[in-house]
């Protein structure tokens, strides 16, 4: 009898141990480290408003990345581009005008507020806009800039629609031709684009999809609406175990799993959504999922300083994931890590880094909810 008790007394003994043991990971699961959260206030909005000032009307070094069809397509970046030929490409260039708009709405006391407004009088007036249009309908132009710089300049589109001001008003009817163009084109392109392009550059069409979707439910343009839902969910509906270990390439500035599952949280409804996620990127769930922030070892590279991109993208993608999911909550602490990387390098930043990161620094911080 005694030797039948002290059996049953080691049993419960190791049996407590074995749960006390799994309960300890669990607690540490839950455990999060809570990390600064950035915010964007007037002093930063001015900084950073330094960044597109300084480049938007700067024409030179410039990367045109046009097709020549004969000795007249040689002219210079002004020429070819009236409004948007400053830094360095033609979308960046968009990106920075997209900046001061959403800088000049959210914070009518900028320091530069009038230089800002009248950059914005001059730059997007109404024969500059038809002159951009002229180079979309170019016999060799038909597909430039598709499908980042489109987003952009959708995404511009929507920001002055948003902002009311006077400015904003005229600029928006003078940019009307080419958003209206720009709308037909990803009416005519998304059709026949039977695979999506999965890179973590400037054709990823999960990024451009979801820029023009929040256009087109900004304006309720009902058919891009309805043609992005259909398409996004031809294209990743099945897609299951993305590998965001794979991630970042050398030199992205976007997550490819990233910013498909920001894409799907647009396009899905809340639940249909939770179930994709949970076979998609499963991992996204566990309170313990961590990511490394992209590293960059040389910002005056023009390449590897995208790096500091990959960092904001992937804040503002893992923001949009987490909004109204409360278990998707500790994703914004990666966010925030994320932003805070990379916002102290990059005022005062090299040319290379500081003629766009601006923009994405400022798209990311709007992504906070503070």
């Amino acid at each position: 009898m005694k030797y039948y008790r002290s059996t049953i007394c080691i049993l419960v003994l190791l049996f407590s141990c074995q749960n006390s043991e799994n309960v300890t990971p669990n607690i540490e699961e839950n455990r999060i480290d809570e990390v600064k959260v950035p915010k964007l206030n007037l002093e930063q909005a001015n900084r950073l408003a330094e960044l597109p000032l300084a480049c938007v009307d700067t024409e030179y070094p410039n990367k045109l990345g046009q097709t020549l069809g004969g000795d007249e397509d040689l002219k210079s970046p002004q020429e070819l581009h009236p409004t948007f030929f400053g830094c360095f490409d033609w979308h960046s260039a968009v990106h920075g005008h997209w900046s001061l708009v959403s800088l000049a709405r959210q914070f009518p006391d900028l320091e530069k507020k009038i230089e800002i407004n009248e950059w914005l009088l001059q730059s997007i007036s109404k024969n500059n806009i038809l002159n951009e249009v002229a180079y979309f309908n170019g016999t060799h132009n038909k597909s430039y800039e598709r499908t980042y710089g489109w987003a952009w300049l959708l995404k511009l589109a929507e920001e002055l629609h948003k902002w009311d001001h006077v400015v904003a008003r005229k600029a928006e009817i003078n940019l009307q031709p080419l958003t209206d163009l720009i709308v037909e084109r990803y009416l005519e392109f998304l059709p026949k684009l039977n695979y999506p392009i999965r890179v973590g550059e400037h054709p990823n069409t999960a990024f451009g999809l979801s820029f023009a979707y929040d256009y087109a439910m900004t304006m309720g343009h009902s058919e891009l609406k309805a043609l992005i839902e259909k398409r996004a969910k031809d294209f990743y509906m099945n897609d299951k175990a993305c590998p965001l270990d794979w991630e970042p390439s050398g030199f992205d500035f976007l997550s490819p799993c990233l910013e498909e599952a920001a894409l799907m949280k647009r396009v899905l409804p809340k639940e249909e959504f939770k179930v994709w996620i949970d076979e998609f990127l499963p991992q996204l769930k566990s309170k313990s999922f961590e990511v490394e922030t992209g590293k960059v070892s040389d910002r005056t590279d023009g390449k590897l300083v995208h790096l500091d991109g990959v960092n904001f993208s992937r804040a503002w993608s893992l923001n949009y994931i987490a909004k109204g999911l409360p278990e998707y909550e500790h994703l914004k602490n990666i966010a925030n890590q994320h932003i805070n990387y990379s916002l102290p390098s990059i005022i005062g930043d090299s040319y290379e880094g500081g003629h766009w990161l601006g923009s994405f620094a400022i798209y990311a911080l709007n992504s906070v909810e503070n």
